[in-house]
């Protein structure tokens, strides 16, 4: 299930480092429950000490999920992998990387890196505990952090995709097969078995009585199997469209407007075609884009007397694709940029970027279903 950004809050070793919403909420509840339980606990501190040792409790046990994806971060960097970002939210935290390993060594030891780092921020807090007792704040706070990091290696080692511990059962399948769509669906089909167990285990966790508790990993485990199964989606997707590039999808009729056209006449011929986005051209070059969007941002008594290069888009700042870009990756940066379409370009011997065509989400939409109903095409004998 992907995740929005959120709020930036910084960069770590050149990484962006988001926080999602969904933390604040987790915070709020984290930092509540460790200060009832400090309370009760250590009854001798004021409620002064029982929030603020409860506050630095929570923020440290994020600080351990950020550096747990660091260290997934930091390994998929020594293959070349490129991190775009960290986001912390609900569940704990998320590296988003620019592609899947190449091998599945690479795979296990990305996957392996996180549960490793959590385990060794276990210990450095269990450590602190041999010199000061539970009855102080550091010795209650590098107790809980000590356990809770443990807990989040263990969980993390669950053989759940796309969990740490599903990955590294999706490197050991794919190494011994050799097929990573095929290891990614073992890995998926696992994620969902462990994704039920916890929704399962959880609604009767809850009829036990521990209402919280099981509606919680419930919760945990309906996330799971949403996850497992777009992750399953995106193998398909990869297969649909594996050995195909812009120039195999695009159209090769291509809507465009001359720049001194008019918003008036453009919004005529909007309203004729009901095409919602043209090129802008100048003798077959393209030098911006126009919509309906940035059309309705000129006040409709100035549509007369304005043209469309003032408004249109400049070409330098258009997404647009090369014909031998692979689709797949064409497809995420689409859906990245949370753009409908792009002009396909090649250039000339005098730098000019002229059209050759236009792909569109929809475009690659109607490819892919074409080859799930046409399935693998071998040839017959």
């Amino acid at each position: 299930m992907p995740i929005s950004p959120g709020l930036r809050i910084g960069r770590i070793l050149g990484i962006p480092i988001y926080v999602h919403a969904s933390w604040m909420i987790i915070f709020v509840l984290i930092t509540m429950s460790l200060a009832m339980q400090f309370t009760q606990q250590h009854p001798q501190w004021t409620t002064v000490q029982h929030w603020a040792v409860g506050i630095a409790t929570s923020l440290l046990f994020f600080a351990s999920v950020l550096f747990h994806e660091l260290a997934h971060s930091m390994v998929a960097r020594i293959y070349k992998i490129r991190v775009i970002s960290i986001t912390l939210f609900v569940f704990g935290g998320v590296a988003r990387i620019a592609r899947e390993p190449a091998k599945a060594i690479q795979e296990f030891n990305i996957a392996i890196a996180g549960p490793l780092a959590s385990f060794f921020l276990a210990l450095v807090f269990y450590s602190l505990t041999q010199f000061f007792p539970y009855a102080q704040m550091t010795g209650a706070l590098a107790v809980w952090l000590a356990q809770t990091n443990a807990a989040l290696a263990l969980f993390n080692l669950l053989p759940g995709f796309p969990l740490d511990g599903g990955r590294i059962f999706r490197a050991i399948v794919w190494g011994v097969t050799k097929d990573f769509a095929r290891a990614t669906r073992v890995a998926g089909m696992s994620g969902k078995v462990v994704a039920y167990g916890m929704i399962v285990f959880g609604a009767w966790y809850a009829m036990k009585g521990q209402w919280t508790s099981g509606l919680w990993l419930a919760f945990i485990g309906w996330f799971l199997l949403n996850a497992a199964q777009e992750s399953v989606a995106q193998v398909a997707i990869r297969e649909a469209l594996s050995g195909l590039h812009a120039a195999d999808v695009m159209s090769h009729e291509v809507p465009t407007v001359p720049r001194n056209m008019s918003l008036e006449e453009y919004g005529q011929e909007v309203a004729r075609t009901g095409r919602r986005c043209h090129l802008v051209t100048t003798d077959d070059r393209l030098v911006g884009m126009i919509n309906v969007h940035a059309l309705n941002s000129v006040p409709r008594n100035e549509w007369g007397n304005m043209s469309v290069q003032s408004v249109m888009i400049p070409r330098e700042k258009i997404l647009w694709a090369r014909p031998e870009e692979p689709l797949l990756g064409l497809l995420e940066r689409l859906v990245s940029a949370d753009v409908n379409q792009m002009p396909v370009v090649s250039d000339t011997e005098n730098d000019g970027a002229h059209i050759i065509g236009m792909i569109t989400r929809d475009s690659i939409l109607r490819v892919m279903q074409a080859r799930s109903e046409v399935g693998s095409l071998t040839p017959t004998r």
